[in-house]
């Protein structure tokens, strides 16, 4: 309950709140301090249109800040109205929570006896008076009704009586003028406590006093906390109950707020569902808050265990680097006045590394204790409004305290519990530098890396393709100079590396499809090699036509050109699935995708066909020419066709010449089937020649090469033909 106590406590006088009243801006302010801080602007500026009133945020005329402005940019500590330069100055203040206040404006002469107010009554609220909430210094003009047109925050009042009888030790007579004395009884009638002289000079036992129930106070506390609230009235029709909620003004009215028009179109329900429905809501979002606070006291009791951990070095060195401090001392002294020097430097680092990591530790802990403290307070001061019975008053504020709650669990993000310093120190002497370097000494790290953490959610596969990602784990301090990533053969065989190098991501292509491989990757520096990163099992797309059953068809892999291995005068289009050339010499573009095993099908349809060219379509290594026509080198397996015949070609081999050319609007398409090691081509649907290479082992990409004057557009993910699922191509081109 001590963490409330700040909910509790008005931004301006810094006590309990006494008779608080709810500005629009859904702060709490005390009706006296709402008072004193009021500010008169001058005539000429106050707006006409709308003043303020008790019926919502939007009837609310806010200055304009550019205008007239009622607090120091500067924070100078004065505010002063722009653009009237004689208009006087008024000195800002600070509450005692540090909020930046006004102090009442001084009073101004009366021109007339008759018009001063009279003893004992308040002051009227000046013409064109103005207030500025003292927590987000949002201001508005108030309207002919004052501070009266502000609702009364029943609930929060409620909640700071609770409070004060749960802190007092005994109740206190409310009559007393001077050092109130301990309460004796309490009128249920009056509602007041009395001692027993206050009681028979205020409350004496005759005429219609002595029907009156009198209980003894603690009797008294519990039947006031039991009997129920008056019902709440409407701040514009005081005589009407509040009965139904705006949803759009998002405010209790009554039913002669509906019947005037005001919110006559707006929806409204009724006021009991609305305030369970918010109550639900609340209890909601306090959920959720709790589980932040839970983790910040975990988190506190961690940053407190690591304050422990990290000692002064005295204490380090005696308790786990005796023998560390020996050999330090010896060799320093062995490396005379210059060592001697090093050394202190050294052990001087040593000291500022402790005193840094204490302090960002200490001062973690100052802010996340701050923090958990508010938010228990929150989370305790909501827990009271829930408890209240007042529909009308928990709705007046249960929008704000809702939306506190979600801000205040927002506070505590991500890294938001995470320690900012790791409590190990990481330091060993080396002694290997000679004489003459001695102003090099420097403690270098012995260890070696810990094991890399695979980030799971970066870890895919496409196809044939593996990208596996990885990560050093968190705080730690230990330097790395590369990675080993290994793979094993897809076949539950031995591991094998894939990768050495300094980077935490990479794509491993040409694996086999429909496999699964295991893989895992360890750190390294110039102590040694760290240990495994646990091992993570992938699957690769499945492919199609197992190879023991034909009819078996599978689903075949997706791919695109890659933009990354084309010749630089290939242009792609259309998500890198249509490609054309800006030269007049056959260039050359693979798949992205790899093969080595199953049965793959992919066509091209050709979108613009000018002069006769030969574009020649087939297979590549990866490091095939990107220069040439596809099939010059013995790293390309290809058939090139013109309007009237095609040839095969292999390391500049032509063979096959086939009647039956291309044109604009004609299909090509490759069937590769590793389970015979043969590749077949087609033109509209029928087989173009025998087949065209037979023997074929190994990993192959999708390959084109063209020129300026073809434009091709691939297909992928198609099915295996009819005629090869129906039979067996034999090497004459005919179906067995």
């Amino acid at each position: 309950m001590d963490e409330m106590e700040e909910e509790l406590k008005c931004p301006v006088c810094g006590s309990f709140f006494r008779e608080p009243i709810i500005l629009p801006c859904s702060h709490n302010i005390c009706l006296a301090c709402a008072r004193n801080i009021l500010v008169q602007t001058p005539d000429a500026e106050s707006p006409r249109s709308s003043r303020a009133s008790g019926s919502g945020v939007s009837d609310y005329d806010y200055l304009d800040l550019d205008k007239m402005s009622l607090y120091s940019e500067a924070d100078s500590g004065y505010g002063s109205y722009g653009g009237f330069v004689s208009a006087p100055t008024t000195p800002c203040q600070k509450s005692p929570n540090g909020v930046r206040v006004f102090p009442p404006a001084a009073p101004q002469p009366a021109p007339q006896q008759h018009l001063l107010p009279q003893p004992g009554s308040l002051p009227p609220i000046p013409r064109n008076s103005c207030i500025t909430c003292p927590q987000c210094h949002r201001s508005l003009i108030l309207d002919e009704r004052g501070l009266r047109g502000f609702a009364k925050n029943r609930v929060l009042e409620g909640v700071v009586d609770r409070y004060q009888q749960s802190k007092a030790a005994a109740l206190k007579c409310q009559l007393c003028e001077k050092s109130p004395k301990e309460a004796t009884v309490m009128c249920e009638q009056c509602d007041v406590f009395y001692c027993d002289p206050c009681r028979l000079r205020c409350h004496p036992p005759r005429g219609p006093l002595a029907k009156h129930r009198l209980v003894p106070p603690a009797q008294g506390r519990i039947s006031r906390r039991a009997s129920p609230r008056k019902t709440s009235t409407c701040t514009e029709h005081e005589l009407e109950n509040l009965s139904m909620y705006c949803v759009q003004c998002k405010m209790p009215v009554c039913y002669q707020c509906l019947e005037e028009g005001k919110h006559g179109t707006h929806e409204v329900k009724a006021l009991g569902a609305m305030w369970k429905l918010h109550k639900g809501q609340l209890s909601q979002a306090l959920n959720g808050l709790s589980d932040r606070a839970t983790e910040a006291k975990e988190f506190l009791i961690q940053l407190r265990n690591m304050v422990q951990h990290i000692q002064p070095v005295a204490v380090v060195l005696q308790e786990n680097g005796v023998e560390f401090e020996a050999c330090l001392v010896a060799q320093c002294d062995a490396l005379i006045d210059a060592l001697n020097r090093r050394k202190a430097q050294l052990l001087a680092r040593v000291n500022k590394e402790h005193e840094h990591k204490l302090k960002v530790v200490r001062d973690q802990i100052s802010h996340c204790t701050v923090k958990l403290r508010q938010t228990t307070g929150l989370m305790e001061y909501c827990l009271e409004v829930i408890k209240e019975n007042d529909p009308s008053g928990f709705l007046q504020i249960s929008d704000a305290l809702i939306r506190r709650v979600h801000v205040t669990e927002g506070q505590w993000g991500k890294g938001t519990l995470t320690p900012r310093m790791n409590s190990d120190f990481d330091l060993t002497l080396d002694s290997g530098p000679l004489l003459q370097t001695i102003h090099q000494l420097d403690f270098v790290q012995m260890k070696v890396p810990a094991a890399p953490m695979l980030q799971l959610e970066e870890c895919c596969t496409q196809n044939n393709s593996a990208t596996l990602s990885w990560k050093q784990p968190p705080l730690t301090t230990i330097a790395v100079e590369g990675y080993i990533l290994e793979l094993d053969d897809g076949n539950m065989g031995p591991f094998r590396e894939v990768y050495v190098g300094t980077e935490t991501i990479c794509t491993v292509d040409g694996l086999h499809f429909n496999s699964t491989y295991k893989s895992r990757v360890k750190a390294f520096n110039g102590s040694g090699v760290g240990q495994y990163s646990k091992t993570l099992i992938m699957q690769t797309s499945e492919t199609g036509l197992p190879p023991c059953d034909i009819q078996s068809i599978g689903t075949v892999a997706w791919f695109t050109f890659d933009p990354a291995s084309a010749h630089q005068d290939i242009i792609l289009s259309n998500d890198n699935l249509t490609v054309s050339c800006n030269s007049y010499d056959d260039r050359v573009v693979m798949g992205n995708s790899a093969f080595s095993r199953g049965v793959h099908y992919w066509e091209m349809t050709v979108d613009r066909y000018d002069n006769h060219p030969d574009p020649a379509f087939g297979l590549a290594r990866g490091d095939v020419l990107k220069d040439v026509m596809l099939g010059k080198d013995d790293k390309a397996w290809a058939m090139y066709v013109d309007n009237n015949r095609s040839w095969f070609m292999h390391n500049n081999s032509h063979t096959n010449r086939t009647d039956g050319g291309i044109g604009k609007g004609a299909t090509i398409g490759i069937l590769l089937d590793f389970t015979r090691g043969i590749l077949i081509f087609l033109i509209n649907d029928e087989q173009q020649g025998p087949v065209a290479f037979e023997a074929l082992e190994g990993v192959y990409y999708p390959a084109i090469s063209l020129n300026r004057n073809v434009q091709i557009t691939l297909h992928t993910g198609l099915p295996i033909p009819d005629f090869y699922t129906a039979g067996e191509a034999d090497p004459t081109g005919s179906v067995c």
